[in-house]
């Protein structure tokens, strides 16, 4: 949920890896939870932290629905990580 997303924020940002982030970004898109714009805005930014910071905020706005479904594609994406975050 977007308030688990806020409470876990910086520790995702500093945890996720580089081909998580792109494999979320594509999911994430692919079901329509961010847009073309969106995403192109991702693909913009250098650093893999802000990349991060971006995703989450964006999806956060979007309300439960939409951070639902990214903590569901974070899980298939790296269960690990989700572990470690406490998201399981």
């Amino acid at each position: 949920t977007a308030d688990e997303l806020l409470h876990v924020r910086c520790s995702l940002i500093h945890g996720i890896s580089g081909p998580v982030l792109r494999s979320l970004l594509d999911k994430l898109f692919e079901k329509t939870v961010i847009t073309g714009a969106e995403r192109d805005s991702v693909d913009g930014i250098q650093d893999q932290r802000d990349k991060a910071r971006f995703v989450i905020d964006t999806v956060r706005k979007k309300g439960e629905a939409a951070s639902s479904e990214m903590t569901a594609f974070l899980l298939e994406a790296d269960p690990f990580l989700c572990e470690h975050l406490g998201l399981m």
